[in-house]
C-alpha cells in the first residue's frame, strides 16, 4: 500500500525483455535507505518487487499483465520514474490509499501554466475507468497522488503545485503520452456492493410482449 506521495525520481537504467515479461533495473538513492530483497516500490504508480539491489539502485521483474496494462513497457535507458517505498503503519497519510495496482492508462493531453509556478494537468481517461471518477476525488496518475478539479466527459483535470512540479516525472511527460492511472479503491467497492444488492429484474420478453412491446 502507498500514498501517492512520491519520494524520488529514478531513472532507468536498462528495460530487459525476458522470455515471460521483463526486468528493470533503477539508479535511485532515497528509496534504498531500508530496502531488502522482497521490499515493495512504486514505480510510476505499479507496485514491483525488488529482486536485487546495490548502493546506485534497484532491480525488479515486470510481469507481462503489467507490460500491457501500465506504460513500464514504454520506459527507455533515460526515462524518469517516479518511486515510492510501500506505506509504514507509523507514516502519515499525506495522499490516497493508493495500491500500485494499474486500472488502466490514459492519454497525457497538456499541462499548462497557470501562473505563480503552478499548473493545469489534463488526461483523458478510458470509458470503463470514467464512472469511478469523480470531481474533487482521489485519483493516481503515474503514482502521483492528485485530486481531480474538473471532469468533462472523459477528460479529467488537476492542479499540480509546485513541488509536484518538480519531484516528479509529469513534468517530462508529453502530448500523447500514455499514464498509468489508479482509480479510488473505495469507488469500486461501492459498485461492487451496490450491484450485488441490486434487484433482478423481473421483466422478461414475454411480459413485454404481454405489454404490447
Amino acid at each position: 500500500m502507498f500514498t501517492g506521495i512520491i519520494e524520488e525520481l529514478g531513472v532507468v537504467e536498462r528495460l530487459e525483455t525476458q522470455p515471460v515479461g521483463a526486468r528493470i533495473r533503477v539508479r535511485c538513492r532515497e528509496v534504498l535507505g531500508d530496502i531488502q530483497e522482497g521490499a515493495s516500490i512504486s514505480v510510476n504508480g505499479v507496485c514491483l518487487t525488488v529482486t536485487a539491489y546495490d548502493q546506485s539502485g534497484f532491480s525488479a521483474d515486470v510481469s507481462p499483465e503489467t507490460l500491457e496494462r501500465s506504460n513500464l513497457g514504454d520506459l527507455r535507458e533515460g526515462s524518469l520514474v517516479n518511486l515510492e517505498r510501500a506505506l509504514s503503519l507509523s507514516g502519515r497519510l499525506g495522499g490516497h490509499l493508493v495500491q500500485g495496482h494499474i486500472d488502466g492508462t490514459g492519454e497525457f493531453l497538456a499541462l499548462e501554466p497557470l501562473g505563480n509556478s503552478n499548473w493545469w494537468l489534463t488526461v483523458r481517461v478510458p470509458e470503463e475507468l470514467a464512472r469511478y471518477v469523480v470531481e474533487k476525488g482521489s485519483i493516481a496518475i503515474d503514482g502521483v497522488s492528485l485530486t481531480v478539479a474538473s471532469l468533462d466527459g472523459d477528460v479529467i483535470a488537476a492542479t499540480v503545485i509546485p513541488l509536484t512540479y518538480q519531484q516528479t516525472a509529469l513534468r517530462t511527460r508529453r502530448r500523447g503520452d500514455r499514464v498509468n492511472l489508479e482509480c479510488d479503491i473505495l469507488a469500486k467497492y461501492v459498485e461492487k456492493l451496490v450491484g450485488d444488492r441490486a434487484p433482478a429484474s423481473r421483466l422478461t420478453i414475454e411480459k413485454l410482449r404481454e405489454m404490447g412491446y
